[in-house]
């Protein structure tokens, strides 16, 4: 028995783009925050910010089972790679390679997403299913390659020769940070059959809190946390409780309906809604392929989606 009722399919969904659509648009306001602290300060700040705010979802609801040794694993691992290793992963390979470079990698979540599936939650994976995931990375990978290469030809000629020679070492981090991002969606969807989406936010909070404990006290004793503007600690807030709380919740609570598979392909709208903010608010402009490549991803949503006619006889 489930500790809480699914969701009908298109609430479910609305629950999945609204997360990743969180995702991307936290991940683009967020950029003044990388430029003031240390990735795992802030890493840290954010986890302690949003166990403070999820303290009363640590408690066990009424009904649902305790936790097993099992679920206590995942627990574990759904933090360490969904959390910790996903982040380091992402920042270290973008640090050694191409911003294009990894746009085209990060493009393949979807398709992990659904092999995974298919391997450990032995999901069946429908062939349109297939098809939006497909689309889903042919249309975030020709937005990365359509991405003017200036910045990143320029930056490779200053910087020095022996940089460049780790670009392989970038691809693996970045491809290692895909797998990270894949058994995220997994995991949490094996989570989901027993705990309640409050509940696995909290305690995949507190193992990040847990993690980055030593590495945020060392970086906060030689901190200036006194140079900090006001208007920074609410932005780091606003980050905290979206990227801890609110994304985390979201997404559990639309897995509970949703297979696995189908579910990693709404990870486009994670890219797509970044440059929405790009656009919108840090008046950044896009190409006439970047749109066709939007509109190539987002078909793929549609597709994973798109209710069977046994669905619609079934309604």
């Amino acid at each position: 028995m489930t500790p809480a009722a699914a969701l009908p399919r298109p609430l479910a969904y609305g629950c999945l783009a609204l997360s990743m659509a969180l995702v991307g648009s936290y991940v683009a306001l967020s950029k003044p925050l990388a430029a003031i602290f240390p990735v795992l300060l802030l890493a840290w700040l954010r986890f302690g910010i949003g166990g403070v705010a999820m303290l009363h979802w640590l408690k066990k609801p009424p009904g649902e089972p305790p936790l097993t040794p099992r679920m206590r694993r995942l627990l574990f691992l759904e933090s360490f790679l969904g959390n910790f290793l996903f982040t380091l992963c992402m920042i270290s390979g973008v640090k050694l390679t191409s911003a294009v470079s990894a746009g085209v990698i990060m493009a393949a979540i979807p398709a992990a997403v659904a092999v995974l599936s298919w391997l450990f939650l032995r999901e069946r994976v429908a062939p349109r299913v297939w098809a939006g995931v497909a689309c889903a990375v042919l249309g975030i990978a020709l937005v990365a390659l359509s991405r003017t290469e200036l910045t990143t030809q320029t930056a490779s000629a200053l910087a020095p020769q022996h940089s460049s020679n780790l670009a392989w070492l970038g691809n693996l981090l970045l491809i290692g940070a895909v797998l990270c991002e894949a058994s995220y969606a997994v995991i949490g969807k094996a989570l989901t059959v027993s705990l309640s989406p409050r509940r696995i936010s909290a305690l995949i909070n507190l193992w990040g809190l847990l993690l980055t404990t030593p590495f945020g006290l060392w970086l906060a004793w030689r901190f200036d946390f006194g140079a900090v503007p006001a208007s920074t600690w609410v932005l780091l807030v606003f980050y905290a409780l979206a990227a801890c709380m609110w994304t985390v919740w979201l997404w559990m609570t639309g897995l509970k309906s949703v297979p696995a598979a189908q579910a990693g392909v709404f990870t486009v709208l994670l890219p797509v809604s970044a440059a929405a903010v790009g656009v919108g608010v840090l008046g950044e402009r896009l190409s006439t392929l970047q749109l066709l490549a939007y509109g190539v991803a987002l078909t793929g949503v549609l597709l994973a989606t798109a209710p069977t006619r046994a669905v619609r006889r079934a309604g």
